[in-house]
């Protein structure tokens, strides 16, 4: 019942908030020019920084340039561009994939009794 629930309430598809709620982080998004994976934070989660360090230099790149442009934007008070805004696209993901993927292993290595690749310390 409750798996039921949640599962309705989170997806934007079933339930108009949920709607409401993805438009309006994707505006937000679009007016900086970031996608939704970038505001995964390395330092706070091991497995994102693991998943970012997989991913191809490229991608990271792109993301840090993302990042230093809406940080700079937001310095300056302003937004993207109407022409530069409108060919964003904020929930294309391309840190889900890997992400599993080193969950994936870590529960594997969890499963066989290795130890962790890293230890993690609470604050």
């Amino acid at each position: 019942m409750l798996s039921a629930f949640s599962s309705w309430f989170v997806n934007p598809r079933r339930n108009p908030l949920a709607r409401i709620h993805m438009l309006t982080i994707s505006n937000r998004l679009k007016n900086y020019g970031l996608r939704y994976d970038d505001l995964y934070d390395p330092y706070f989660d091991l497995d994102i920084k693991e998943a970012l360090c997989r991913l191809p230099r490229e991608v990271v790149d792109a993301r840090h340039q993302r990042l230093k442009r809406a940080m700079d934007l937001s310095m300056k008070h302003q937004y993207l561009p109407d022409d530069v805004r409108a060919l964003q696209t904020p929930f294309k993901s391309y840190l889900s994939d890997m992400l599993a993927l080193v969950k994936k292993e870590a529960a594997e290595r969890k499963a066989l009794g290795a130890l962790p690749l890293y230890e993690r310390t609470l604050p």
